[in-house]
């Protein structure tokens, strides 16, 4: 029997998605890396905070677009309830004031859905060492929201 090759301490990992895209294909992606772990997975925004509270994860990806309560309000929930629970939030496109909202929020980081797993991953590990991710393509969507630090390349 094959041995699990994960380090002795994996990435915990709780990820939000809207319900109607391809169920798993992030989670699928995700658990490919060596030392990320997907422990849990809900399809709506009401069910993040109970659900971290259960697993415990280290960090969290929130899709923007949730039904029953936005990523937004849930990366606030998790910012009172989960402390330790570093959120990133996922989105197709930013629209005025969702910046500024994810980091009023406590998020750690605001990134574009669609992106390659490479980088998302690269993300998860810099918010964890206490780094703020931005996509670039957010930071440029929102000149009036002042300045942010970007994501290296």
């Amino acid at each position: 029997m094959p041995r699990d090759h994960r380090p002795a301490k994996s990435v915990r990992v709780l990820l939000a998605e809207d319900p109607d895209l391809p169920s798993g294909a992030l989670a699928i992606l995700l658990g490919l890396e060596p030392d990320i772990e997907v422990v849990a997975q809900v399809g709506r925004g009401d069910e993040v905070t109970r659900t971290a509270l259960g697993v415990r994860p280290d960090v969290a990806l929130l899709d923007i677009e949730l039904a029953g309560l936005s990523g937004l309000d849930a990366a606030a929930e998790l910012r009172d309830e989960v402390p330790d629970c570093r959120v990133l939030l996922l989105a197709t496109f930013g629209r005025p004031g969702y910046l500024r909202r994810a980091m009023a929020a406590g998020a750690a980081g605001f990134l574009v859905k669609d992106g390659p797993v490479e980088e998302l991953a690269r993300a998860i590990r810099l918010v964890l060492t206490g780094e703020t991710v931005i996509d670039p393509a957010f930071a440029a969507a929102s000149p009036d929201e002042g300045p942010v630090a970007e994501a290296a390349p």
